[in-house]
């Protein structure tokens, strides 16, 4: 197994090489769902000696129980874009006359995680959304990751902007909540991407019956909580039902979908 393991895991990283464009193989997301699980498997699994020989520094220990988390946290990021504060006060700012000052910094925090494509510049939602698009668009050509719905995040802008009579926040308590989130990041060690991922799952179980005004004070409380208790232990504490959930799959009380059909 680890010598068939290592011959597929060297040939599809030469492959890749050859017929991805460098542009794709350099993003940071490419880097982190692709490289980073080729390396393991030909490092660690496969244990092929002198592969990554021009990078000294070898894989942690623990790097599949890190890539498992890792891969869940930025699923889960893209899956629930349209409650995450990365979003929902961009589209804010932009209904609020705070899109100028504040959608650029958005944008820079997307494109440092490899949301938004390096070298371009957002100043508006329109161009925001464009460039989530052409994201989108390109992982799911090269990356086995879940698309982006840009589609939703049109409805939802338009719906942020027909409300935009009165239940828009101002543009100074956007500004308060964009200022928050990053000083937290930074106490926390974490970037503004890991922050708001974990900020939309506790989101999107209120969000139904939530505007953006009463969202924006949702991410406050969020935050508040995130300080009191620390990064990691909220994460926890946000993934226990569906840690239980996955594990009652495998409990032998569960009638599987399988065991129906063999009875029948």
């Amino acid at each position: 197994m680890r010598s068939g393991i290592a011959v597929i895991g060297g040939l599809a990283r030469e492959v890749g090489d050859i017929v991805l464009p460098r542009a794709v193989r350099r993003t940071r997301l490419y880097q982190a769902l692709v490289e980073s699980t080729l390396r393991f498997l030909i490092e660690q699994v496969g244990e092929v000696e002198g592969a990554y020989a021009e990078e000294p520094e070898r894989l942690p220990r623990d790097f599949l129980m890190r890539r498992t988390a890792g891969n869940g946290l930025e699923a889960i990021g893209l899956l629930t874009l349209h409650v995450s504060p990365v979003w929902v006060m961009a589209a804010l700012a932009d209904v609020s006359g705070a899109g100028r000052q504040l959608i650029p910094e958005i944008a820079a925090a997307l494109q440092r995680e490899g949301i938004l494509e390096s070298g371009s510049t957002f100043n508006s939602v329109e161009q925001l959304l464009a460039g989530l698009e052409r994201t989108s668009a390109r992982c799911a050509e090269t990356i086995n990751t879940p698309p982006l719905n840009v589609a939703q995040l049109r409805e939802q802008l338009a719906a942020i902007r027909t409300d935009a009579g009165g239940a828009v926040p101002s543009a100074g308590e956007i500004r308060s909540v964009w200022r928050a989130l990053q000083q937290e990041a930074g106490a926390q060690g974490r970037s503004v991407w890991e922050l708001s991922s974990i900020m939309a799952l506790s989101a999107v179980r209120v969000a139904a019956a939530r505007t953006g005004a009463t969202l924006l004070d949702h991410y406050r409380e969020t935050l508040g909580e995130i300080h009191r208790t620390g990064y990691l232990r909220y994460l926890a504490r946000e993934m226990k039902p569906y840690a239980k959930a996955a594990i009652r799959q495998f409990s032998p009380k569960r009638v599987s979908l399988t065991q129906r059909l063999l009875r029948r």
